[in-house]
């Protein structure tokens, strides 16, 4: 993944409404502390980069680039995949850059408010399947390596743990798990799963921190096993 930008301030603009808003504020604080938790970890070893989007034409020229026998395609140059906690990288030499953390947040279930106030039971939500598009493209993208450093976050009434929805998840996880993390390809990378953390209470900012903490760090400690330490860019 080619990149050239400096850490910044995590993604910023118009949010959709007030808890989407909220979720991205508090992805945003789990992130800037996981940023701390992997200079304090590595000490200098590393250049952390942070982009919000990742362009399709830029996911395509990297698969034609490793997989020089399959074909790909895009329409617009302007097309690109945004999650909402972004992507976090760390710097190679050269122009490329890897990925170590791709994180989502899903609120999805109103029905335990509606019930509260009087109100009709509705039709559970698809905030879920929105998450499809994203999952496939970044799976895609990630073919190169033999890990998928993705966590989506979710929590809402449509994620009870008697609820149907959570097979909708389970299958977007590859029939993983949930609430466990999936790192490392399995069966010679036939499953790169990611990691979804699916339940009715949110998720705290502490709680987060920890689990992509955890995922930040063995991505880091994969690339220095794959591609050696010396052939990444320290800080400073």
């Amino acid at each position: 993944m080619a990149h050239k930008h400096q850490l910044r301030e995590q993604r910023s603009g118009t949010v959709i409404n007030t808890t989407s808003q909220k979720q991205e504020s508090e992805i945003v604080l789990a992130l800037k502390k996981v940023e701390q938790n992997l200079i304090n970890k590595f000490d200098k070893k590393i250049t952390l980069l942070h982009e919000k989007q990742w362009h399709l034409k830029d996911i395509v020229a990297e698969l034609k680039s490793v997989f020089h026998e399959t074909e790909f395609h895009y329409h617009f140059a302007s097309s690109h995949i945004r999650p909402d906690g972004g992507i976090l990288l760390i710097k190679g030499k050269g122009e490329l850059s890897y990925p170590i953390l791709i994180a989502e947040v899903k609120n999805q279930g109103t029905n335990d408010l509606r019930q509260q106030e009087g109100k009709p039971i509705q039709a559970k939500g698809n905030a879920i399947e929105r998450l499809g598009k994203n999952l496939i493209g970044l799976r895609t993208a990630l073919l190169r390596e033999n890990i998928f450093p993705f966590v989506c976050f979710g929590y809402g009434c449509d994620f009870d743990s008697d609820s149907s929805i959570l097979d909708r998840v389970t299958t977007m996880a590859m029939f993983g798990k949930l609430n466990k993390t999936y790192l490392h390809n399995e069966e010679n990378n036939k499953f790169n799963r990611g990691s979804f953390y699916f339940r009715h209470n949110k998720w705290t900012v502490d709680e987060m921190t920890e689990i992509m903490t955890d995922i930040a760090v063995r991505s880091v400690q994969y690339y220095f096993s794959k591609y050696k330490e010396s052939n990444f860019i320290p800080c400073g």
